[in-house]
């Protein structure tokens, strides 16, 4: 088909995820065609610098050939294999066991899932049917963060924080409660260590609210991503995860998106040490290159479901899940992690990374600069001084987006002025560079724009007015 013809036939045919489907008819379809290292070529020949991991995943960067190579001898051999009926197939075992000897201590059983979302919808059906099976039927509440992205089933949906996911799907439930983001750069705390302490006094205090018979489990991530890459301080995740052991409630830490080299470490939960009951993880397990995800499971909450009925079958189960393609990808993602250098990269390119978006703090645009490994954001603000965010009105994400595109590169534009970066592990200096040049440019191009300036002068003389 020709590029015209793609553009009209997604257009009538395609639904796409988390877009008004009224503004994509208008606007159309940018065709992706190839793509190489960390660079992606669209239908129209224009090159782009990919400065997301696609969609926080593609770790490794495009057209790894070993992993080209897996995937086609695995799909030669044994294309498909189900999990049901006892059955299973070698690259599968070998990756829960891989991923149990790599992960946290705690974690010693893995079910495969398609990605993400529905890793977090099986933690929460796993969750419900452990505390009914070990006797503790009125455990039902789940509490995670406001700002928090948890996935868009039907279920999950409910724990993302985040208005989007919630309009028109009845969401979230009666069941599912939200606490303050720890979140540095618009707390009204003194410090990290008060940041922490709201935080455990916050789930504290909705324990006691709910009951602490009532509640099943608390959600996060180790760095909010989709909810604006909020970093919080060292040692937050090991206070949570603390607070939850005491108040009898177990710790589910979503890596969906931190884990597998993202933050530094393989897993976030690495740096502070700490232990979940259950953590979620799917994108960077096999780098984008096919679907996978995964819920790892401690022994306790493993033995609590198989012992509460042990006649029984467990009712929950995916026709794809621990599919042996995928799973052979897995594999090899792996391997390149360790022994192929990408962490150790990764972790060597961190320090580059935070430079170059701290230098952007001089930027009369940006308010804020955070990053951790080779996650990372800018927040656009009209005030510095007063932390004014632009009108929406404004549509700075689609000027930022359109601008970035025209300067060949790509990264996550959100709602409310954030721009969220995730480059590939692979990322040498020079691609860094380009980055960081393309990206000035971009800021500028925006800067340049006469409706811009405009909101940017009439925040300061309100802020001015306001200081007098």
């Amino acid at each position: 088909m020709s590029n015209s013809s793609l553009v009209e036939a997604d257009r009538k045919h395609l639904i796409h995820p988390v877009v008004s489907y009224r503004a994509h008819e208008a606007r159309g379809v940018t065709v992706l065609e190839s793509a190489q290292g960390v660079f992606l070529r669209d239908a129209n020949g224009h090159e782009l610098l990919d400065a997301f991991s696609g969609l926080w995943c593609v770790n490794t960067g495009y057209g790894h050939q070993s992993i080209v190579e897996v995937a086609a001898r695995q799909m030669a051999r044994l294309p498909y294999a189900t999990g049901y009926f006892h059955f299973g197939s070698e690259p599968a075992i070998e990756l829960a066991a891989k991923l149990v000897e790599l992960s946290p201590a705690s974690l010693q059983h893995v079910y495969f899932t398609l990605g993400g979302s529905d890793a977090v919808d099986s933690a929460l059906r796993f969750i419900t049917h452990y505390y009914n099976a070990t006797g503790r039927p009125t455990k039902k509440h789940v509490i995670a963060l406001e700002r928090g992205y948890h996935g868009s089933s039907a279920i999950g949906a409910g724990l993302t924080a985040l208005p989007v996911f919630h309009r028109h799907f009845d969401l979230p439930l009666a069941t599912q409660h939200h606490i303050p983001s720890p979140y540095p750069y618009r707390s009204e705390h003194a410090d990290d260590a008060a940041i922490i302490a709201a935080s455990v006094a916050a789930l504290e205090a909705k324990v006691a609210e709910l009951g602490a018979q009532h509640v099943a489990a608390f959600f996060c991530e180790p760095i909010q991503g989709s909810g604006g890459v909020i970093v919080p301080p060292a040692g937050w995740l090991r206070a949570m995860r603390e607070a939850c052991r005491k108040l009898d409630i177990l710790f589910v830490a979503d890596e969906v998106i931190t884990g597998f080299g993202r933050t530094g470490p393989l897993f976030a939960c690495e740096a502070e040490q700490v232990e979940p009951d259950l953590m979620t993880v799917a994108k960077g397990l096999t780098a984008g290159y096919a679907p996978m995800g995964a819920v790892l499971m401690s022994d306790a909450v493993y033995q609590g479901i198989a012992d509460g009925d042990p006649t029984a079958a467990i009712g929950h189960g995916h026709t794809y899940s621990a599919h042996p393609v995928s799973a052979a990808i897995g594999l090899e993602v792996l391997r390149l992690y360790h022994e192929g250098g990408l962490l150790a990269n990764g972790i060597a390119r961190g320090p580059r990374f935070a430079q170059g978006l701290d230098a952007l703090l001089a930027h009369p645009l940006v308010g804020d600069a955070r990053h951790r490994g080779l996650l990372g954001a800018l927040e656009l603000v009209a005030d510095k001084t007063t932390k004014q965010r632009f009108d929406p009105s404004l549509t700075l994400p689609e000027r930022i987006a359109t601008a970035a595109y025209a300067n060949g590169l790509v990264f996550r534009a959100f709602g409310d002025g954030v721009l969220g970066f995730a480059p590939a592990l692979s990322y040498t200096e020079s691609e860094f560079d380009l980055m960081f040049e393309r990206l000035g440019k971009t800021l500028d191009d925006v800067l340049a724009q006469s409706e811009v300036r405009a909101a940017l002068k009439a925040s300061s003389e309100l802020g001015s007015r306001a200081a007098a």
